[in-house]
């Protein structure tokens, strides 16, 4: 698949097969991940790659969390087993070192995120990225092993896509037309 293919036509698949990916093909897509641009080359992220049981021990210290709330924990529970592989990124700011501003290891995470997504898509797996409240709980950092300077930059979950009957539309985006103001261009 070609680059700006890649880019125009992957989507965010939520529904995805019970079967799990091999490691070989999940190393790739962290070999992708750290290819990202990084200021200064560093590389503020790491990964916890979490399947089978530990995905439930995820979702174990999440309900643990929500369910002292009043959620249901057995609900909450079951988001960490929505996909046979959960890619825990976490972001690890080098910003207390010269000339590096938080802000752009913020961008480098990201641009390491997408690399995943991207390089999910080309090797023909499912994947969604999520964020959300369990990012900031204290149970979830705690599985994970985050340290105080770090930040869960997201989830991203991973299968091989369930069949559908056709292909699904791509979502809805403004154009580039309509949020782009083109200066000297005349």
């Amino acid at each position: 698949m070609e680059t700006y293919d890649a880019i125009m036509s992957r989507r965010s698949v939520s529904r995805v097969e019970d079967r799990r990916p091999e490691a070989e093909a999940v190393h790739k897509l962290l070999d992708a991940a750290v290819r990202a641009p990084t200021h200064h080359l560093t590389q503020p992220w790491r990964f916890v790659v979490l399947a089978g049981a530990a995905r439930e021990g995820l979702g174990a210290a999440w309900a643990d969390a929500l369910g002292a709330q009043g959620k249901d924990p057995q609900g909450i529970a079951a988001k960490a087993t929505r996909a046979p592989v959960v890619i825990c990124v976490i972001e690890t700011p080098k910003a207390h070192l010269p000339k590096v501003v938080e802000l752009e290891e913020h961008y480098a995470t990201g641009a390491a995120m997408q690399n995943i997504l991207l390089a999910a898509h080309d090797l023909g797996f499912g994947a969604m990225l999520r964020t959300g409240r369990a990012t900031e709980l204290e149970e979830v950092r705690a599985y994970l092993g985050v340290s105080a300077g770090e930040l869960i930059a997201g989830f991203i979950y991973l299968g091989y896509p369930l069949q559908e009957a056709g292909p699904r539309p791509l979502t809805r985006r403004t154009e580039a037309s309509e949020l782009t103001d083109w200066r000297g261009w005349t």
